[in-house]
Parts: C-alpha cells; structure tokens; sequence
C-alpha cells in the first residue's frame, strides 16, 4: 500500500484529502461523511491532522487506522512534536507501525499558549526534524537511542510540511533542504494561491535536492491547496498566518462579490478562483494536498 503511495508521488497524479478529527469521542461521523460523497474513488490516499491550533481533538493515529481499515487507502497521519517527548513519539511510533499505519507527517506543532486546555505546556524536544531522524532510527532497525529494536519496524514513509511563501526566498529554500537532508521524501506545502508561486516553490525544492543529497532518492513536492469561498477567509490567512500569501486580486473580487451579491456570490466568485488555481497546479504539477476543513462538499465539487 505505501509503496504504491509513493509510486504514484513520484510517477503519476497524486491527490491526498485531508480530514481533521473533531472534539468528539468518534471519529466515524467523519468517515460516513466520506464515504456518502465517495470521496476515496477520486484520491490516492488521506491525512489525519494533530489538535491542530493545540485545540483537542481525536487522536490522528486511531483516525488514521480507522480511514485506512474503511477505504483500503494509505493514511498520512500526522504527528506533533508540540505534545511528545523522544518516549511517546517512538511508542507511538511502534504501536502505529504494527497496524499499519505507516505514513508520517512530522510538525513541530502550533505554541501550547493558542491551547483550549487550561495552563498547557508543550513539550518541544525538538522540532520536526528531530521527528524526522526517529523515524530514519527506526527505518534502519533502532530506536533513537541507536538499540536494536526487538523486532525491526515496517518502513515508516516521512514527510513534512514547508510554507508557501516567504520575502526571503532563500530561507525557505534552505528549509526545504533542511527536511529533504533529515529524510522526507514529500513535503506538504502550506496553501498556495499563485501559479507563479508554485513554480518558485518548485523550483526551490529542485535546486534543494541538488544541494543537499545529489545521489539519494529525490524528495518530491506536493502543493497545499486551501479552497477560499469567503472574504473573511482570504482577509484573515493574508494578515495572520505567516507563510502563506493570499493575492490581492482574490481579496479584492471577493471584496466587490461580498459588497454586490452577499454570501452566495462569496462563494461562487472564491470557488471559481480555488477551482481553476486547482486545474492549474493539476496540469503544471499534479501533486496536490487539498485541505477543506472537513467541508467536504467543497472537496466533491473541486475533485468531480
């Protein structure tokens, strides 16, 4: 399953959806809403996300076996450096491993301080890439620790994340080659929103993997695609989350359809403007991560 994964990152069209476990005791409402649209016939596989915004939510790894066991498509099942020490990341390491869940998105993870939880503390022992050689240990057959591990571990598949922009392009290039020399072989970027900024992203991670391991297996790059149906939306991912750049022409049309047609022109105007950036980055590089915080309505009409 995970060799096939990452055939088709390397050979093929390769679309991953993400889902965000919510702040309930079940995952499965989420699996049935997916399943109701049949939205596993139009992608190669999917991620779980970890308390993203240090907000609790259900555990990634057991929402990753269940939509792994459900559709018989690999997982990617992401893991936060924020809410483990080098102990818990290896355990839960091993006992995802054994159920096959072996696909691994590493992030240092949001501040503790944006939590819902009274007086969280993170634990920070590392940022991603300290994940990254973990699971390098454990591919090799060791633990971080360099001990033999009783039985070997399947092959873990590493990836990361990288932002989308940066007034510097040279930092983010020297990010990107920071995870490709510490193991991934993907890397997510944050949403895009210019085709000319994915052609630098990509770019960037060539010139990246030229740099850093000329005779290893390339590390592939996979664009991060966020649908944007509102104004709010656009006006607050370009003024508050650093690493992604929002054009001025998509805030302003949807500026002019919000002031003319209320919410439902928003959402034409933004769904047109994410569709086609969507064909786009298909036809120019068709590896695409598309997130719709679990608005999978939005997923159906992009994918279909």
């Amino acid at each position: 399953m995970f060799d096939k994964l990452i055939d088709t990152l390397n050979n093929d069209t390769f679309i991953t959806l993400e889902t965000t476990p919510s702040h309930s005791a079940k995952f499965s409402p989420i699996i049935e809403k997916i399943a109701d649209l049949e939205l596993d016939k139009y992608v190669n596989g999917f991620s779980t996300t970890d308390n993203p915004l240090a907000k609790l939510k259900y555990n990634a790894l057991f929402a990753a076996k269940m939509l792994q066991e459900r559709f018989d498509k690999p997982v990617i099942a992401t893991m936060s450096m924020r809410d483990r020490n080098k102990i818990a990341l290896q355990s839960d390491l091993l006992g995802a491993n054994e159920v096959d869940i072996r696909a691994i998105l590493a992030l240092t993870g949001d501040p503790a301080t944006m939590s819902d939880q009274p007086h969280t503390k993170g634990v920070f022992e590392g940022d991603s890439s300290l994940l990254l050689d973990i699971i390098s240990a454990f591919n090799a057959g060791m633990d971080y620790a360099g001990k033999p591990l009783g039985v070997e571990p399947e092959h873990i598949t590493p990836f990361a994340v990288i932002n989308s922009y940066a007034k510097n392009p040279k930092t983010l290039q020297k990010k990107i080659q920071k995870k490709i020399k510490h193991g991934a072989v993907g890397i997510i970027t944050q949403p895009v929103y210019d085709l000319e900024n994915a052609k630098l992203l990509l770019q960037m991670k060539e010139d990246a993997n030229r740099a850093c391991c000329p005779d290893k297996k390339k590390a592939e790059l996979i664009f991060g695609v966020f649908p944007i149906t509102k104004l709010r939306t656009a006006q607050f991912l370009s003024a508050h989350v650093p690493g992604i750049n929002v054009p001025d022409i998509w805030i302003e049309k949807l500026r002019i359809a919000h002031e003319n047609g209320g919410a439902d022109e928003e959402y034409k105007v933004g769904f047109e403007l994410s569709k086609n950036l969507f064909e786009e980055l298909k036809s120019f590089h068709p590896k695409i991560h598309l997130m719709t915080a679990n608005q999978f309505n939005i997923a159906k009409e992009l994918l279909q």
